[in-house]
């Protein structure tokens, strides 16, 4: 394949339609520096600024030498350099913990809006054999998506529809270490996949094609349960228990850092068909509660933090809660300026959503949680939302919904107006 064929494939794709500056990661392999290649020779044609994020793990006599080639090499096309050394006892997981916990550093330095890796079809083969060894869950042994949210912006992995056998022979740098079988992913990748390609030469293709249906059904449950409210326990458990437990590990899966095990998921399950009230607390800073025929998943919120948890603002006062400026009465000027038509009579409430929260729409009670399925709000928004709450009603959930309650009346005198400004950008 020659570079074009790639560069098509990048326009085609469309990746970076969306970003204007992207981190690319360069290790100095043979596939991220291709990556850097590719990315650095058509920067124009794609519309990018590239910045160069290298991680050093001083694993390597040669670390030192290949970080300063790389420093060089970037210097020479003119791209921005970011360096990290690793430190403390040397593991996969950590090592790449500590890689991604760099990238998003160079990503709010720089304000760039997407990272790339250089991840190609036999990485994707590599970890879901790897994740099949180790049992996951059947969610989990889904293939590696090309795009995905990542620290206020996206990782994208472009390559992944190629094998490293489609690169190009460029300089790069060999690591000897992946010759060693010391790692799982080096076991992986030279012993226990060219045994099974003696029984099956075609199994790699065979294991991407497994990826990918696993994927297809991911995206069609993910669709369909769009459509229940797995929140209302009657809806809920109204299923066959083979359905509950799809339905469930699909809700699980929209809360970042929660991954529950497999005891825990029949324990939380069990919850839900059993306990009429219940808190409990899950892992990772998760809690569930369960109110008779409801429950939610939320993030356990400080009791001390009163400010974060409740606000009550007062008429001609002005307070910041969750990154906005509410001004009661004291009017705010800009573009970005939202008003809401409330009553100088009594305080307002700002707060989180609660259980069994609703507002009055078209003379209606709509619960909240009904409404945002409806107007297909994602999960993890719905558990950050500002509830604006005055005589006990909500009147508005803010940036989603207005309830009746906030509309302005000809013969109220007591009307005034909210102004809410974000202010934290």
């Amino acid at each position: 394949m020659t570079d074009r064929d790639f560069l098509n494939h990048l326009l085609k794709r469309g990746y970076f339609k969306n970003h204007s500056k992207v981190i690319v990661a360069l290790s100095g392999g043979l596939d991220s520096m291709f990556l850097f290649h590719l990315l650095s020779t058509y920067k124009n044609e794609l519309n990018i600024e590239l910045v160069v994020a290298h991680v050093n793990h001083k694993q390597r006599p040669e670390s030192d030498e290949e970080e300063e080639a790389l420093r060089n090499l970037a210097r020479q096309t003119g791209t921005p350099f970011y360096v990290a050394h690793f430190t403390g006892r040397f593991t996969e997981a950590g090592a790449r913990q500590f890689r991604y916990d760099f990238f998003r550093e160079v990503m709010r330095e720089t304000s760039a809006t997407a990272l790339v890796t250089a991840h190609h079809a036999d990485d994707q083969v590599e970890t879901i054999f790897m994740r099949l060894i180790r049992g996951v869950r059947l969610h989990h042994l889904s293939a590696i998506k090309e795009k995905q949210k990542f620290n206020q912006g996206e990782l994208i992995r472009p390559l992944l529809s190629f094998y490293k056998s489609d690169f190009p022979e460029i300089n790069h740098f060999e690591d000897v270490s992946n010759q060693e079988n010391h790692y799982f992913r080096n076991r992986v990748r030279n012993l226990y996949l060219p045994q099974l390609e003696k029984e099956n030469p075609e199994i790699r293709k065979a294991i991407l094609e497994f990826g990918k249906e696993i994927s297809d059904y991911q995206t069609t449950i993910c669709e369909l349960s769009q459509t229940i409210d797995v929140e209302d326990l009657t809806q809920f458990l109204s299923f066959s228990e083979e359905t509950q437990r799809v339905l469930l590990q699909e809700y699980l899966s929209y809360f970042a850092n929660l991954n529950v095990t497999r005891e825990q998921f029949r324990e939380i399950h069990h919850i839900l068909k059993t306990k009429s009230q219940y808190h409990h607390s899950l892992k990772n800073g998760y809690e569930l509660v369960k109110e008779y025929n409801h429950f939610q998943i939320r993030k356990i919120r400080p009791k001390s933090d009163e400010i974060s948890s409740k606000s009550v603002l007062d008429y001609l006062n002005q307070v910041t809660y969750e990154g906005y400026l509410f001004s009661f009465g004291i009017p705010l000027e800009g573009e970005d300026v939202q008003k809401i038509s409330v009553s100088r009579e009594t305080s307002i409430v700002l707060r989180h959503r609660e259980i069994g929260d609703y507002l009055i729409k078209n003379g209606h009670r709509k619960k909240l949680r009904r409404l945002f399925i409806d107007l297909k709000i994602p999960l993890e928004k719905r558990e950050n939302v500002i509830v604006i709450e005055q005589f006990g009603q909500i009147c508005s959930v803010l940036g989603i919904e207005f309830s009746d309650l906030s509309k302005k009346t000809k013969n109220d005198i007591m009307s005034t107006v909210l102004y809410i400004e974000k202010i934290d950008r």
